[in-house]
């Protein structure tokens, strides 16, 4: 069944799960681990191994011209490793596998808050129960794509990111107070949307958009649970979070 979409509202469902949508997720999951583990081993280590050649040619430099060169050229290098580390934490979702879904979500809009000085504000359970492999990717990644959105999009002053999990589905919705956009550009443009809708139509959920003009703009995700699991009963409501630009 084709994707569904209300030009009024910006809403989008998502089409039918499949198997074959499903086995391509994983595939790309798998690749982008391998393209990760590339950066972190070979290029990642040779950043280092410059710097560390930098260091000793600055120690040694004999004027402070030289010095002061040097000293520029560390910087940069710097710069460049912080952005291959966030550029493999994209990637990978390895502090996922490491920290938990809640964490790694805390840890995502952290990031972004600390990036751009967006207020952002998480209300989310203190724990879950594992919600399966599959369904943390993918509720990882749509809130990572989002996120990433309201970053370079929005112009926001503020972010929200909701989650409600019960025996049956696990709900996520992101929130600014930016610019938003009209659902025309939705269509046009994508911003990131077909990755949120190939998973969450893998995983039989739905997307859905809201936004207007200087109205800010909603995504909320929906996805069923395969195998309900109890859950804390700490309810999102009474662990409002408020994260600052560091």
């Amino acid at each position: 069944m084709p994707s569904k979409r209300t030009p009024k509202s910006g809403t989008i469902e998502a089409a039918e799960p499949t198997e074959l949508s499903r086995q391509l997720l994983n595939a790309q999951e798998e690749e982008r681990r391998r393209i990760s583990r590339e950066l972190h081993d070979e290029t990642g280590q040779g950043l280092m191994v410059l710097r560390f050649q930098l260091e000793m040619l600055a120690s040694d430099a004999g004027t402070q011209a030289e010095k002061g060169k040097l000293q520029e050229s560390l910087e940069l290098l710097d710069r460049t490793i912080e952005g291959l580390r966030r550029t493999i934490a994209r990637l990978s979702p390895r502090v996922l596998e490491e920290l938990g879904l809640i964490a790694a979500i805390r840890r995502e809009t952290k990031l972004v808050s600390r990036h751009t000085g967006i207020t952002a504000h998480l209300k989310l359970p203190e724990q879950i129960e594992h919600l399966g492999h599959d369904l943390e990717v993918a509720i990882y990644r749509s809130v990572q794509e989002a996120l990433h959105n309201v970053a370079k999009h929005s112009q926001a002053r503020n972010a929200t990111v909701t989650m409600q999990v019960s025996l049956t589905k696990v709900s996520v919705q992101i929130e600014d107070d930016g610019i938003g956009f009209s659902p025309r550009l939705v269509q046009e443009r994508g911003f990131g949307l077909t990755g949120m809708q190939e998973r969450a139509a893998a995983l039989g959920g739905s997307v859905k958009i809201r936004s207007g003009r200087e109205k800010g703009t909603r995504v909320r995700l929906v996805f069923p649970r395969e195998h309900p699991r109890p859950i804390s009963p700490t309810a999102p409501e009474n662990t409002l979070q408020r994260v600052n630009a560091a």
